[in-house]
């Protein structure tokens, strides 16, 4: 299962990676002022149709196992029996300005030990946020402990299972668990005011958590006792499923947002906070960011467009007449970090045509712009390139993306994350890395043209100067990024 922004996925798989069942429903989402939250019961609701969809003509299927994969910083606080007592507050959700500026102090040795950011729109500022102004009831219940802090896969396994599960530690990077001592950092915690009975047990991706219980099996027509596995979230369950996974490689999901994650020996430190680093499960390091670009934007700015003809008009604008910096929402997460990052359209965009183009294209720069700082960083970023997400269903942006990479790419066979966190059901206990090998194919290879490559420089160049002429990205790496191939 992938729980992603705007819709739910579930996709079925077999031993050899085979897709032979998928079902999916839309999800809806409540936005203003810098909030971003979705309800619980709906992800449960919108699961419960596509998993009847995917099963739909086999009788008594035989399910080895499953996991969830969703979106990294999304939580939810809920009681003892799974009542959710507070809406979901989503991975984007930019309320805790105020609580991010304390968690970074009261933390900062171990954030900087460990790599973190601690950005407004991670887990653990906005929990802050949720016990210091939900309601006198919340809070006690909360010091009672009664209640638990649940991430969105958690909720859903819970809710299969009938009983509590435990987190994994994909997950709980963002609530601030510590990948190195692999426990939560209890003093930063107590000086926040959160109490420890509020956090779940953390295990690896791939740990049983519990069975399919007699309710789960009547909302999902899945049989009772199918093993429910911890998964990741939906950045590393991407990456599991384009099989890159040894160092030196790197995925990119464009989805809703645009997510990078590659694989180092050694943890990847960023000072500017833009990076931070999952562990893998197999061993090593995770490292990667999440921007705020994204094919989200699309549906936004051209609402019930006839996406083929624009693209059909976007080829004839290479490059566009201006440059687009198409932010989702207000606020930068990576290749930068700025809350008050707001998008930008440059130049006389001389039909829809045109800005579509520039669309495009802008994200297509700023995943050009976050390998630059990759790279800068010293991450090897030579390795096989594998793009994942919804956006690879369009053939002409992911050629438009390789050309202005400059990179050969690869479009896996089975590129959803709903895939990957299958292939972590399969391993279980075992190598991911070794079921990924199995279950994931050679996949198609885009190429590069050079000449295309270079005929968008000058935008390129142009879209980096527009950036650092607002003060969100710094001199030098803009530099480098001219100068980087």
């Amino acid at each position: 299962m992938d729980v992603g922004t705007q819709s739910l996925r579930v996709q079925v798989v077999d031993a050899a990676g085979t897709l032979i069942g998928r079902g999916a429903g839309p999800l809806t989402s409540r936005r203003g002022g810098g909030r971003h939250e979705q309800d619980p019961e709906q992800w449960w609701r919108v699961l419960g149709e596509a998993f009847r969809q995917a099963l739909a003509g086999r009788p008594a299927p035989r399910v080895a196992g499953l996991a969830i994969c969703s979106t990294s910083g999304t939580f939810l606080i809920a009681d003892v029996d799974g009542r959710p007592r507070t809406p979901a507050l989503m991975y984007d959700d930019a309320r805790a300005g105020d609580e991010a500026a304390e968690v970074a102090e009261v933390g900062a040795a171990r954030w900087s030990a460990l790599g973190y950011p601690m950005q407004r729109s991670w887990a653990l500022p906005k929990l802050v946020w949720l016990l210091r102004n939900g309601s006198a009831d919340l809070r006690a219940d909360a010091e009672g402990g009664r209640l638990r802090l649940v991430h969105c896969a958690d909720y859903l396994a819970y809710r299969l299972t009938g009983r509590p599960v435990a987190t994994d530690w994909s997950h709980a990077l963002k609530t601030g668990y510590d990948l190195d001592q692999r426990a939560w950092p209890e003093e930063v915690l107590d000086k926040l005011g959160v109490p420890g009975e509020l956090l779940p047990p953390v295990v690896r991706p791939g740990t049983r958590l519990g069975r399919v219980g007699a309710a789960g099996s009547a909302h999902t027509g899945l049989p009772v006792g199918t093993p429910v596995r911890a998964g990741a979230t939906d950045g590393c369950a991407a990456q599991i499923a384009a099989n890159a996974l040894v160092p030196g490689a790197w995925n990119v999901v464009l989805g809703t947002t645009l997510v990078l994650k590659g694989v180092t020996e050694h943890r990847l430190v960023d000072p500017g906070g833009a990076v931070y680093s999952h562990r893998h499960p197999d061993g090593g390091w995770l490292p990667g960011g999440a921007s705020n670009v994204g094919a989200g934007v699309l549906e936004a700015r051209f609402p019930a467009a006839d996406r083929a003809a624009l693209e059909a008009d976007a080829a004839r604008h290479e490059p566009a007449t201006g440059v687009s910096y198409p932010l989702l929402s207000r606020g930068e997460r990576f290749p930068f970090v700025r809350p008050d990052a707001e998008a930008f359209e440059l130049g006389d965009l001389v039909d829809d045509g045109d800005r579509y183009a520039a669309t495009l294209q802008g994200v297509a720069f700023v995943e050009r712009l976050c390998f630059a700082m990759l790279r800068r960083l010293g991450a090897d970023v030579s390795g096989p390139l594998s793009m994942t997400g919804g956006a690879t269903r369009s053939r002409y942006w992911t050629q438009l993306r390789a050309d202005i990479l400059g990179r050969d790419v690869v479009v896996p066979h089975s590129p959803e994350p709903a895939v990957g966190a299958a292939i972590t059901a399969a391993a279980g206990d075992g190598s991911i890395a070794a079921a990924a090998a199995r279950m994931t194919g050679s996949g198609t290879v885009v190429r590069a043209r050079p000449d295309r490559t270079a005929r968008f420089a000058r935008s390129y160049v142009r879209f980096l100067d527009a950036l650092t002429e607002r003060g969100w990205l710094d001199d030098e790496l803009a530099r480098y990024a001219k100068e980087a191939r």
